[in-house]
């Protein structure tokens, strides 16, 4: 698992390297960096004008922000949170009053997302080093937590999404874009670490990760397919989801 989340780690800090100083037309790949998913296009112009932002800073698959109903005075936790396009989209959304968290384990991207704050001038958001796995806020803090093709990232995601249960208020809710298996993977590409850093080889089906959530103890779950994607040379199809639970 340390060998895992150092290639992932590796791969992030590499890819916030690039984003600094990209231009806003510019973005080769996108969900986490490899995939052809959305390459942005999940964000509306107006969206990133609001913060400043590029569609290639994002590397997700979706735009979880979108998937639940954010309102002044809420308190968000963005796992995962990159370069901050979702963070500091939900700080605006959830002004005045509100606050948006952002963590991520790679200094180098944390850096890059507390300079995009600061251009975007926002300043009821923060963004913490951390893992999904151990988040760094107490119990029963946020009322909505994001993720954007995160969780896959993780190797153990019955713990990723139990933090998740455990840092939500109770009535609060989960919004977020991922990759799910459609069908098995080969175990070669399981093993492949290059492809749990480009968000792939960690997808698990839509059975299994409602499962995870129900073990966890959400509530209200739904799991909708919003894209299909078949990758060259990779047996096993998979798709981007939108995936919403509640905590009860």
């Amino acid at each position: 698992m340390s060998d895992l989340r150092e290639e992932v780690r590796a791969r992030y800090a590499e890819r916030a390297l690039t984003i600094v100083g990209q231009d806003a037309a510019c973005c080769e790949s996108d969900c986490c960096g490899d995939v052809a998913v959305s390459c942005g296009d999940a964000y509306t112009a107006e969206e990133l004008a609001s913060v400043g932002m590029a569609a290639g800073a994002s590397l997700g698959c979706g735009n979880p922000t979108l998937l639940t109903d954010l309102k002044p005075g809420q308190m968000v936790l963005d796992l995962g949170s990159g370069a901050g396009l979702d963070v500091l989209l939900s700080a605006k959304r959830v002004s005045p009053g509100g606050h948006a968290y952002g963590v991520d384990m790679t200094d180098e991207m944390l850096a890059v997302a507390k300079g995009n704050q600061v251009k975007a001038g926002v300043t009821n958001a923060t963004f913490l080093k951390g893992t999904i796995e151990a988040l760094p806020l107490p119990d029963a803090s946020v009322d909505v937590v994001l993720s954007n093709c995160v969780i896959n990232l993780a190797a153990d995601k019955s713990v990723a999404i139990g933090e998740a249960f455990r840092v939500l208020r109770p009535g609060g809710r989960l919004a977020v874009s991922d990759m799910i298996a459609l069908e098995e993977m080969p175990p070669e590409a399981k093993r492949d670490l290059d492809l749990w850093a480009g968000c792939i080889s960690g997808t698990i089906s839509r059975d299994a990760y409602v499962a995870e959530l129900e073990r966890a103890g959400f509530e209200g779950i739904d799991v909708d397919i919003t894209r299909e994607v078949t990758l060259p040379g990779v047996e096993g199809r998979i798709a981007s989801a939108s995936i919403r639970a509640l905590k009860p």
